[in-house]
C-alpha cells in the first residue's frame, strides 16, 4: 500500500491509545495536522504558545495510567521545539512519558539555510530519553512504537521524534503496519527482598520515605506503614500519594524543612524505606536531611541507587509489584503493636502547627491556612490539583490535606514556572468528569495564563486561583533573609479581570477571608457548566514557610566558614545602615 508519513503517524497514534495532541500547526507540520483532523480518536489542540503545549501534554500523562494514552506534542520544528523545551524538560527530571511530533526540514532538497534549519536531534539531548529522525516512510511506525516504549518503560520521559516534511508530504510503498509493543516490567530480585526482609526485622524505629514513583501504589504504602507502625513523609512530587487523613501520615519531606509533626516522627529513624524517590535536593531541604546508614531504597531506575545517599539494600522494579512482593514476605512476621505514642504525637505537631497559622494575623489579607481550609471542604476527594512553581507550592504542601492517589501535580526540579494553568487544561482533557484546579502564583500566572482562551475553546472548565501579592514572593523571601533587598521580584499590579475578559474566563476576586466560602462554591459552579474560572486571591504570603525557613539555613549552613562571615556580615551591616 502507499501511504505518507502523516497518514502513518496518526494510525499509529490512535493503535498507542493517544486521544489528543497539543501543539501549533506550520508550514513543517501542515499534512500532519491534516491527517490529525481525519481522526476519529484524536483531537488536536491548539494552544496559544508551544510551551503551554508541552505542560498540557504532562499534565495529561500524569493524571492518566499509561494504558489510557499519554501527551503528545505536535509541534513545528526549530522555534516550537525550543519554545516547547520548557515542558519537554521539566517531563524529562520528572519521570513524565510525552512524545514530542515534530515536523522536520526537507531531506530530499540540494539546498542549504532552509526554513527552521536547525539540528533538533543535538537540541533534544539532556532534556529527552531519545530523540530519532524517520528517514522514510515505512520506518514511521516503527520509529513511533520505539518511541513510546522508550517514553514509557524505566523512569518514564519525553521521547522525540522528528519527520520530515517531504515524507508527510509525499507517499511511498510501505509494508503493512504493526502491532504496538506490549508493555514489560523488569524482574524482581527476590534475594534483594529477603535482604529487606532481614534489615525490617532488625530495625527498631522504621520511617516511610514515598516518592512520585510510588504514586500507583497507596494500598501498598498503607498496608506496609501500618504493618510496621513508620510515619511516612513524602517528597513534593509524591504529596498525594499517601493519605494525609492517615493518622502515620507526618507530612512533605523530614529534614530541617519539614514541618514539625515531620521532623519529630523521623528524628529517631533506624531504618527507612524510601519508595520511588531519588533524595533530591527539594525534598531533603537542600540535602539537609539526615537520612540512617540502614537505608532500603526501591526505585525503577538503578540510576538512583547509593547516589546521594548509600543504601544497605537497593530493590530494582515498579512501585506497585516490588511493594506487593515486601508485604508478602513480611505477612509471616506479627505486625508491629499499635504506635499510639507515634500517631498522638502526629497529630499533636499537626494541630500545633495548624493552630501557629490559624493564629497568625494577616491583616486586610486573606491567611493561606484560612484559604486552604475553605477550599479543602469544598474539593472532591479526587480532584485534581495542578500547583505551580513558587511560595504558594510550598504552602499548598504543608497547608492542603490530600486524600486519594494521583491528585496533586506539580513541577519540580526542573521548577519549570508557568506550569499550573496548562497543566491543569491537559489533566482536564484527559479526566473531563474531574473536578480540575490550579493553584498559582500572579507571577507564574502571567507567563502561561493566555492558556485559559484554550480551555475555553475546548469548552472545559477549570478553577485557577491567583495568589495575587504583587511579588515573585519564594524569590523576595529568598533574598530578603541573606541580602536584606528583594531586587527585580516586584510585579507590576496586573489587571487580572481584564485578562479574564480577554480569555473568555469568569473572573472572582477574593478581597476578605468571610467571602472565601461563598465564591470559592461560585467558582465550582461555574466550572460544572463548562466555563473555566479566575479567581483573583487577595492572599497574604508575610509568612514563610517551614520549608523556605530550613532551606535557606541549611543552605547556608554548607558554605564554607569565610562565606559564611561575608555574608553575614553583609546582611547585619544592611539591616543597621540600610
Amino acid at each position: 500500500m502507499r501511504k505518507n508519513a502523516a497518514q502513518l503517524a496518526v494510525a499509529a497514534l490512535e493503535k498507542l491509545g493517544v486521544t489528543h495532541t497539543f501543539g501549533i500547526p506550520g508550514v513543517h507540520n501542515t499534512e500532519f495536522y491534516d491527517a490529525l483532523n481525519a481522526s476519529d480518536q484524536i483531537t488536536p489542540v491548539l494552544v496559544t504558545h508551544e510551551g503551554g503545549a508541552a505542560f498540557m501534554a504532562d499534565g495529561m500523562s500524569r493524571v492518566r495510567q499509561i494504558t489510557e494514552g499519554i501527551g503528545v506534542l505536535a509541534i513545528v520544528p526549530a522555534a516550537g521545539f525550543t519554545h516547547a523545551a520548557s515542558g519537554i524538560g521539566e517531563a524529562y527530571l520528572d519521570g513524565v512519558p510525552m512524545l514530542v511530533i515534530s515536523g522536520g526540514v526537507r531531506t530530499d532538497t540540494e539546498f542549504d539555510f532552509v526554513l527552521h534549519g536547525v539540528d533538533q536531534l543535538e537540541l533534544a539531548k539532556g532534556i529527552t530519553k531519545g530523540a530519532f529522525r524517520v528517514n522514510h516512510q515505512n520506518d514511521v511506525t516503527d520509529v513511533l512504537y520505539k518511541a513510546y516504549q522508550l517514553a514509557t518503560e524505566g523512569k518514564p520521559g519525553p521521547v522525540l521524534v522528528e519527520i520530515p516534511v517531504n515524507l508527510q508530504l509525499f507517499d511511498a510503498t510501505v509494508d503493512q503496519p504493526q502491532q504496538p509493543p506490549q508493555p514489560t516490567k523488569p524482574a524482581i530480585d527476590e534475594q534483594a527482598i529477603q535482604r529487606a526482609v532481614e534489615l525490617i526485622s532488625a530495625g527498631k524505629r522504621p520511617g516511610l520515605f514515598v516518592g512520585w514513583g510510588a504514586r500507583h501504589a497507596q494500598r501498598q504504602l498503607i498496608d506496609l506503614a501500618e504493618r510496621l507502625q513508620a510515619p511516612v513523609a513524602t517528597t513534593l512530587q509524591g504529596l498525594s500519594a499517601f493519605p494525609h487523613d492517615h493518622p502515620l501520615h507526618a507530612g512533605f519531606g523530614f529534614s530541617a524543612s519539614a514541618v514539625p509533626a515531620a521532623q519529630a516522627s523521623f528524628e529517631d529513624c533506624d531504618l527507612m524505606i524510601a519508595i520511588g524517590t531519588r533524595f533530591a535536593e527539594i525534598p531533603t531541604g537542600s540535602f539537609s536531611a539526615k537520612v540512617p546508614e540502614n537505608l532500603i531504597h526501591i526505585d525503577i531506575d538503578e540510576s538512583v541507587f547509593n547516589r546521594n545517599y548509600p543504601s544497605k539494600v537497593s530493590i530494582k522494579g515498579d512501585a506497585t509489584e516490588v511493594l506487593k512482593l515486601l508485604n508478602n514476605a513480611l505477612s509471616g512476621q506479627a505486625a508491629r503493636a499499635d504506635s499510639t505514642s507515634l500517631k498522638a504525637t502526629i497529630k499533636q505537631l499537626k494541630q500545633d502547627y495548624a493552630n501557629e497559622w490559624q493564629a497568625y494575623d494577616s491583616g486586610e489579607r486573606i491567611n493561606p491556612y484560612t484559604f486552604f481550609t475553605s477550599l479543602a471542604a469544598q474539593l472532591r476527594d479526587d480532584a485534581a490539583i495542578v500547583l505551580d512553581d513558587g511560595n504558594h507550592t510550598y504552602l499548598a504542601a504543608e497547608l492542603l490535606p490530600l486524600k486519594a492517589d494521583m491528585t496533586l501535580l506539580t513541577p519540580t526540579d526542573y521548577n519549570a514556572m508557568g506550569y499550573a494553568v496548562p497543566a491543569a487544561i491537559g489533566a482536564k482533557l484527559a479526566h473531563p468528569e474531574r473536578q480540575t484546579i490550579a493553584i498559582v502564583g500572579d507571577g507564574c500566572f502571567v507567563m502561561t495564563g493566555m492558556e485559559l482562551l484554550t480551555a475555553q475553546q475546548q469548552g472545559i472548565g477549570i478553577v485557577c486561583f491567583v495568589f495575587n501579592d504583587g511579588e515573585l514572593s519564594q524569590i523576595a523571601q529568598a533574598q530578603q533573609m541573606p541580602y536584606a533587598r528583594k531586587p527585580c521580584t516586584t510585579l507590576v499590579g496586573a489587571k487580572f479581570e481584564g485578562m479574564a475578559l480577554a480569555t473568555g474566563a469568569y473572573y472572582v476576586r477574593i478581597e476578605t477571608e468571610a467571602e472565601l466560602d461563598a465564591y470559592i462554591a461560585q467558582a465550582f459552579d461555574v466550572a460544572a457548566q463548562g466555563q473555566s474560572v479566575l479567581v483573583d486571591v487577595n492572599i497574604d504570603y508575610s509568612k514563610p514557610t517551614r520549608f523556605t525557613q530550613g532551606t535557606v539555613k541549611s543552605t547556608f549552613k554548607r558554605f564554607p566558614a569565610r562565606q559564611k562571615l561575608r555574608i553575614a556580615g553583609r546582611a547585619v551591616k544592611r539591616k543597621l545602615f540600610g
